[in-house]
């Protein structure tokens, strides 16, 4: 009878799953620092991802990071290896509640310059150790070395600076499972042969099965070989990547990945900042259904780059200087732009032939052609809303960001088809796509935008199309959790 008592006394049992804990590893994030879109990503991906999964945020120590992350709590000592120093692991809170781990070795980490080049562009002679010191903390993480209260079901590794997470996981013979997102393949991180024991490298892993890579090593390579699951940033990407003019060396390898179901393109979404109805940078907001805004924005733009006021055509350049992004195709087509009333307003920084080449360009036609070495949140934000076009003739784009940016705010891209740019812009839809990257089919392109121009009422419908078009993290977030959950249930078997 005590028994039953007992037995009926006790609260009903309740079946709680624990929800999967994810480790984002990334070596930049938008909140503190960037370099490019992939500080963009790490910043929007874990929040969209925060209400499915324990997702938490693993970067190195920079200067830029300490200063603004606030209070850091030093929660553990990760113990030297090889040549790679010992560190601390510090945890830290953004401003929304997201954890951040950060990795706490000054002799690495906090110094000028960005997280990869010294303040005269040149990549850091030690970036090996740098970043395999982050990739190493991310595997201790996981097997449950570092926080001790939390470890990862999941490391989400970005990029080659994250990339050997992956091998040393692999090399401890641990099945944790692992996504490597490649943001850019160009971008491999190669060092020379005789780093493997400074690294921690098993010799056996110098192999064309492994890290080697034409007689070097490849930390994107060895993140490719050794992760479970390789995702990118567009599905045309991913199919690019196959490929040898878009494969870097790299193409065979993932041709592989794709044929084994573990390659996969998944297009980036635009954090919901970018409202031109809220956008705090803006002289006159506006909306899809009223973008009579869009003019007061204009005659900022034309007044803040030295242009003449006008009633024409207002194109854009938002861009790295760099020949990956077509700058000389856009400076070639600048003409034809200028003699049809057009004017362009450029802003950005990269390498100093193309900075001298578009100094020149303003000097040849004062009034029509604005240029600003460099980088302003605002003014960035206001040339995409007071455009009409934005030109992104980009050689190649893995995903794209400025497309997105433009299209929200109500100017029409006039883009290579390639990458992510041929996933999000329907051509003569909500922007303009061309195919060959040369100056004959980019001004081809441009013409159609012209005639574009003056049709008011396309115009308007084209606006309409491009700022209307789902440009958020949902439908991206939902596909990562399938690659998750793909990812997951084929290590258990493993």
């Amino acid at each position: 009878m005590a028994h039953a008592e007992l037995h009926h006394d006790r609260p009903p049992s309740i079946s709680v799953t624990r929800r999967q804990s994810i480790l984002f590893v990334t070596s930049e994030i938008a909140d503190y620092v960037k370099a490019g879109g992939l500080g963009e990503v790490s910043a929007a991906l874990p929040r969209a991802l925060r209400h499915h999964y324990d997702v938490r945020i693993l970067i190195p120590g920079y200067r830029q990071v300490l200063s603004q992350i606030g209070s850091v709590e030093e929660i553990a000592r990760l113990p030297a290896s090889f040549g790679i120093p010992a560190c601390g692991l510090g945890r830290g809170m953004t401003k929304d509640g997201l954890t951040v781990y950060v990795l706490l070795c000054p002799e690495l980490y906090e110094r000028d310059g960005s997280p990869y080049v010294d303040p005269f562009g040149v990549d850091w002679s030690d970036n090996d150790i740098r970043f395999a010191r982050l990739g190493l903390a991310a595997a201790d993480i996981a097997c449950g070395n570092g926080d001790p209260l939390w470890r990862a079901d999941l490391l989400h590794l970005n990029d080659w600076p994250s990339g050997l997470g992956a091998a040393y996981l692999a090399w401890r013979g641990e099945h944790i499972p692992t996504i490597l997102t490649i943001h850019n393949l160009a971008y491999q991180g190669i060092f020379e042969r005789d780093r493997l024991s400074s690294l921690g490298i098993p010799d056996a892993a110098f192999h064309i099965n492994g890290v080697e890579f034409y007689g070097k090593l490849s930390f994107l390579k060895a993140g490719i070989f050794y992760a479970s699951h390789i995702t990118t940033v567009s599905s045309t990407y991913a199919q690019e990547i196959t490929r040898p003019e878009f494969g870097c060396g790299l193409d065979g390898l993932l041709r592989t990945r794709a044929r084994q179901g573990r390659l996969d393109g998944i297009i980036n979404g635009i954090d919901p900042s970018w409202d031109p109805a809220k956008d705090p940078y803006l002289v006159s907001r506006f909306s899809a259904e009223n973008f009579r805004g869009k003019r007061a924005n204009a005659n900022n733009v034309r007044r803040s780059f030295g242009l003449d006021l006008s009633n024409g055509p207002l194109f854009a350049v938002v861009s790295r200087l760099v020949h990956q992004k077509g700058v000389d195709l856009a400076i070639s087509a600048a003409e034809t732009i200028v003699s049809q009333g057009g004017q362009i307003a450029v802003i950005g920084q990269g390498e100093p032939r193309f900075e001298a080449e578009l100094h020149a360009l303003a000097q040849r036609h004062p009034g029509s052609v604005g240029v600003k070495i460099g980088y302003d949140e605002g003014d960035a934000r206001r040339m995409y809303a007071g455009s009409d076009f934005l030109l992104m003739p980009s050689r190649f784009e893995p995903c794209g960001l400025s497309q997105m940016y433009a299209q929200r705010f109500g100017s029409l891209p006039i883009a290579h088809k390639t990458g992510g740019l041929a996933d999000t812009i329907e051509d003569g839809v909500n922007g303009f796509l061309f195919g060959a990257p040369c100056v004959h089919r980019f001004t081809d392109a441009i013409r159609r935008g012209l005639e574009t121009f003056r049709s008011r009422q396309r115009l308007s419908a084209m606006r309409r199309a491009a700022m209307n078009r789902p440009h958020g993290w949902d439908r991206s977030a939902s596909k990562y959790r399938q690659v998750y959950e793909r990812a997951c249930q084929t290590a258990a078997y493993v």
